[in-house]
């Protein structure tokens, strides 16, 4: 008995530990994410609060965006798979924007919308209602590094937007667009979920920019 008594009271420590250590670590992960969107300015240059959870974004290329980590137009020129904690019966928004355009010294063209998702059942992307079809980033030569910012944002319902939807091949209607203003209209409140990358000109571009017919 009094081993069995040992036994039950080791394991329920061992859990405990578990449950501190994971608390912690996911304290820390919020902490660098927060620290790193202030670092780089998307707070305040895009949202006012960063999020709280790590939006977990993979290329079919197989790189993946780490709090403004280098990456390279080609490997993200493909719509990406998304992931976040989300409630099976809530509706949320994803969304992908560059406020850096045409440069982040002259924003002039600040933000761009490379991605616009609304209506999401949980995080099953594919099941939302697309507004802007995946654009993959085409920083303009000469212009340094651009920020690409992916968010989620938890809807308090259903969404009815009056935009015409954007397909890849139209580049009108993506500039001078505003998250946090479309955040506010929409009453989405703060980001649930985000993370970005940084890249620059490479000949894809170019190739990127034949796609377009308006």
């Amino acid at each position: 008995m009094v081993i069995r008594s040992l036994l039950c009271r080791s394991t329920a420590t061992l859990a405990l530990k578990r449950t501190f250590v994971k608390a912690a670590s996911r304290t820390t992960a919020v902490e660098m994410a927060d620290q790193k969107f202030q670092e780089n300015g998307v707070v305040p240059d895009v949202i006012k609060n960063a999020p709280l959870e790590v939006l977990q974004v993979k290329y079919p290329s197989g790189v993946q965006p780490n709090f403004g980590n280098e990456l390279k137009p080609r490997e993200v020129k493909d719509e990406p798979t998304v992931q976040w904690k989300a409630q099976e019966k809530e509706l949320y928004t994803l969304l992908m924007t560059d406020p850096d355009a045409p440069s982040r010294s002259n924003p002039k063209n600040g933000e761009w919308k490379h991605w616009l998702v609304v209506n999401i059942p949980g995080n099953h992307v594919k099941e939302g209602q697309v507004m802007a079809e995946y654009v993959g980033s085409g920083p303009p030569e000469k212009t340094g590094l651009h920020r690409y910012v992916l968010l989620a944002y938890k809807q308090p319902g259903k969404l009815s937007l009056n935009d015409k939807p954007l397909d890849k091949q139209t580049a009108n209607g993506r500039a001078n667009w505003k998250v946090q203003k479309f955040a506010e209209e929409n009453k989405l409140g703060d980001p649930i979920a985000g993370n970005f990358y940084q890249a620059q000109w490479d000949e894809y571009v170019r190739e990127l920019y034949k796609q377009f017919k308006g």
